[in-house]
């Protein structure tokens, strides 16, 4: 059975005494659930385990019965380790963070020894929630995609595999029938997140927009776009404001992000176009219409497929560690992807085989950065499968 590196952290975690409450958070499909059933059958602890993903939001109450079930485990296993209680989907309870600080606290005066695990597949909601009611009270472990070592691990994957068909488990047998495994990617993943997880627990005035923005966002990613040029692309797209509000609901389902420019200075970072980048291949690949030998001729598609992985690769891998990812262009000239860990910094080119919009950046870089590395990938550089093997903190290591 696989283990993803998140299992050895909960497990580390909870084998603590009762101090933080522990959030799994990211995206759907990333094996959440999973990995506290791992950690529950191989540690055999005592768990009651209920989810609020239903099709009609749960109440206040709900949470205090489910919190009150493990309240009752809890005693009677006292003396043993206590009891693990896991809500799942919690950012679907309206004011649910309000509930679980006056419930944890009572249990923190009153010495009970019950354990407590949060998941949410809206990484944005849930934190927002977190930092409202809960500061000090808990402790994040980021539930990313899976990453290329991992879907060749569990699954024998070569990177071609992984470029098309991206880094989502729950797909892998599914593969060998084209149709089958992109209407699961889109009914089952795309259309959840949108209508379930943003749709229906967020203000959106205008929906289509938000879905037209996510495959505007597929179809052009790896590439720089202003707010001004997606208002051009899009119908009835609003205002810059309303698309960067739009991307960010993205962002915070874990689907789509907008990489923002590198400068000196965080202010004109977050005034920068942004460089759209999904966050999982899947998403590219089950809405094209070609399948995984068509799309492997297609240079031009192949190549911004593989730019699109190195993206999400350098993305994923970061989350948690403080390393942070932009892109940079000035006057016509690009970096790909520049990572920045404290005072380092490490300046990426990918050749991918995509045809490019700027010219190479890396020198007029250099000059005005002065970048610890200075990193080429594919072509005569670094293998893209080596690059895809390493964390985005190894590549940022002082």
């Amino acid at each position: 059975m696989y283990h993803r590196p998140m299992y050895h952290t909960l497990v580390k975690r909870l084998r603590e005494p009762r101090r933080f409450i522990q959030v799994l958070a990211g995206p759907r499909q990333t094996g959440k659930t999973t990995i506290v059933r791992q950690v529950t059958d191989d540690k055999k602890i005592p768990v009651h385990y209920a989810s609020a993903d239903e099709p009609t939001l749960q109440s206040r109450a709900w949470i205090e019965q489910q919190w009150e079930t493990g309240r009752l485990l809890a005693t009677e296993t006292k003396g043993k380790g206590g009891a693990l209680l896991v809500l799942d989907e919690v950012q679907k309870v309206t004011g649910w963070s309000e509930v679980i600080k006056r419930l944890w606290d009572s249990d923190t005066r009153n010495k009970i020894s019950l354990k407590v695990v949060l998941l949410g597949s809206a990484p944005l909601l849930i934190q927002r929630g977190l930092i409202e009611s809960l500061a000090g009270r808990f402790e994040i472990i980021p539930m990313t995609h899976w990453s290329y070592a991992e879907m060749r691990e569990a699954f024998g994957w070569d990177l071609d595999r992984f470029i098309y068909f991206g880094g989502y488990p729950g797909s892998a047998d599914l593969i060998s029938d084209r149709q089958r495994w992109s209407r699961y990617i889109v009914d089952a993943l795309i259309e959840t997140t949108l209508s379930r997880d943003i749709l229906l627990l967020t203000r959106v005035d205008k929906p289509a927009l938000l879905r037209r923005l996510f495959q505007l966002g597929c179809s052009f990613s790896g590439q720089i776009l202003s707010y001004q040029k997606m208002i051009g692309q899009l119908q009835d797209a609003g205002n810059t404001t309303t698309l960067a509000h739009y991307l960010e609901l993205h962002t915070g389902a874990g689907m789509l992000t907008g990489l923002q420019k590198f400068a000196a200075h965080q202010v004109r970072e977050r005034a920068s176009s942004p460089k759209l980048q999904v966050l999982n291949t899947a998403l590219i690949s089950a809405q094209s219409h070609l399948t995984f030998d068509e799309a492997r001729k297609d240079r031009e598609f192949w190549g911004r497929l593989a730019e699109s992985a190195s993206g999400a690769h350098l993305i994923n891998s970061a989350a948690g560690t403080g390393v942070e990812l932009f892109y940079w262009r000035e006057r016509g000239r690009e970096v790909d992807f520049v990572l920045r860990s404290g005072k380092t910094v490490v300046a990426i080119e990918v050749k991918s085989g995509s045809r490019k919009e700027g010219l190479p950046g890396m020198d007029t870089f250099e000059k005005a950065f002065k970048p610890k590395r200075k990193l080429l990938v594919g072509g005569d550089g670094i293998p893209l499968e080596k690059f895809m093997l390493t964390p985005a903190a190894d590549w940022a290591a002082g």
